[in-house]
């Protein structure tokens, strides 16, 4: 199963896929920005508004792309099913475990997140590029997805374990700086997902699994991810996976689709 690839092995590999991920929620043009003046060589941009989500609605603000859309468009940038594909960001890897999980949905299980992201790949001194990079269409085709979902119609449950990987003042109901309401959905655990790293990178599998135990996480339990539109839920999925929790689930239209029905319950405070 791929997981992380270190900035050396990346840089060692040069058959790999590579994508650019870098975003800004309250920027969206940025990401792009960015990677213009300067991405690891090869690198595709991968938006996550218009490439790896479909049209904010009542799935929220980041619905799912639609699969075949996704697959052919994975094919433009050169992706086969033969394909290992690194994802990377600016360095906390919350948008590239996006890309990291649809790739997965799509039943493509050799896709990596770059550990530390850019910074890690700038401070080992490897170089930057700014040319967009020419791609030869590759014949990727979606499989079953080694993924598993979460529905809304499926919460709160009590017989589920429900991360929320939000900050805490955001769970907490303190501020909301994105969507229309504030607080959690009922029964949720707070699990920000900046606390999965250390300095940058991914805590040691055994950090991670002290981490989920200490939240209440125990091995067996029917784990579901959410954040405020389904994105940085992915960050907490690599996170067990990498301290070696079975498949959680994710809810992908999290906080923003929850709060767009006005009848639905919501928690504050811890």
């Amino acid at each position: 199963m791929g997981l992380l690839m270190s900035a050396t092995e990346l840089q060692e590999n040069d058959n790999c896929i590579v994508f650019d991920c870098r975003h800004a929620l309250l920027d969206p043009g940025l990401g792009l920005e960015q990677y213009r003046a300067g991405h690891i060589p090869r690198a595709r941009y991968a938006n996550l508004d218009t490439d790896l989500s479909s049209t904010p609605g009542k799935g929220g603000r980041h619905p799912l792309p639609d699969r075949q859309a996704l697959a052919d468009k994975l094919r433009a940038w050169g992706v086969s099913n033969s394909s290992t594909v690194v994802c990377y960001d600016q360095n906390a890897g919350a948008f590239a475990g996006r890309l990291w999980w649809l790739m997965r949905w799509l039943g493509h299980e050799d896709v990596h997140v770059l550990d530390g992201g850019l910074d890690a790949w700038i401070a080992a001194g490897y170089p930057l590029d700014s040319h967009e990079v020419t791609t030869v269409p590759g014949s990727f085709t979606a499989g079953e997805p080694l993924t598993r979902q979460g529905e809304v119609t499926d919460l709160p449950d009590e017989a589920v374990t429900l991360l929320d990987a939000r900050d805490g003042e955001r769970f907490r109901g303190e501020v909301e700086p994105i969507d229309p309401v504030a607080g959690h959905i009922p029964g949720a655990i707070c699990a920000t997902f900046t606390d999965n790293l250390s300095e940058g990178s991914f805590k040691s599998a055994e950090a991670l699994r002290q981490r989920f135990e200490s939240l209440g996480v125990i091995q067996g339990d029917d784990v579901v991810c959410y954040c405020g539109s389904g994105v940085t839920a992915c960050h907490n999925i690599l996170a067990l996976l990498l301290a070696g929790y079975p498949e959680p689930a994710l809810y992908a239209g999290s906080w923003s689709e929850w709060v767009a029905a006005p009848d639905r319950p919501v928690a504050t405070g811890p």
